[in-house]
């Protein structure tokens, strides 16, 4: 008979990596007061040139499509992930490297300021694997629902 196995300890609290965005925020925040200073599309880039091959071409691809097809849309940082604000400030979306929390896949993301509402329940975080025609004309759609709100994000 195998011996007992021990119960794992429960996560409590934030992890490292967790951690480690929450204090990248905070320094995002203290280092450039809403419209004042630096350009933070050059921080987005510079976030972008930072990461693994694969992520760096989708981030790339997926930047060129939010600064062609929605400009209203302002580069920013958003937990030291390239993030894209409306007018208001608020991040619509971002894209999540795999790297950041140590995943098998990278994310593209939205927020609430997203207008994707679908019924009673819509998809709001995409896993990204890998980046193709098909993949850039829906995620094309989903930009133009997010900053406009018209029709299903199909």
């Amino acid at each position: 008979m195998p011996a007992p196995r021990k119960a794992k300890k429960p996560v409590t609290g934030f992890t490292d990596d967790e951690k480690a965005a929450m204090r990248e925020a905070a320094r995002e925040r203290r280092s450039r007061p809403r419209g004042k200073g630096g350009d933070p599309e050059q921080d987005v880039l510079a976030k972008i040139a930072a990461m693994d091959p694969g992520d760096r071409f989708m981030a790339e691809r997926i930047h060129a499509l939010v600064r062609t097809h929605a400009p209203t849309l302002t580069p920013r940082t958003w937990y030291g992930m390239p993030a894209y604000s409306n007018e208001e400030g608020d991040v619509v979306c971002f894209f999540q490297d795999a790297r950041k929390f140590k995943t098998r896949y990278a994310t593209l993301g939205f927020s609430d300021a997203a207008k994707l509402d679908d019924g009673p329940m819509w998809p709001t975080g995409f896993a990204l694997a890998k980046l193709t025609p098909a993949e850039e004309a829906r995620i094309l759609a989903l930009l133009k629902r997010a900053v406009g709100g018209v029709g299903p994000a199909r």
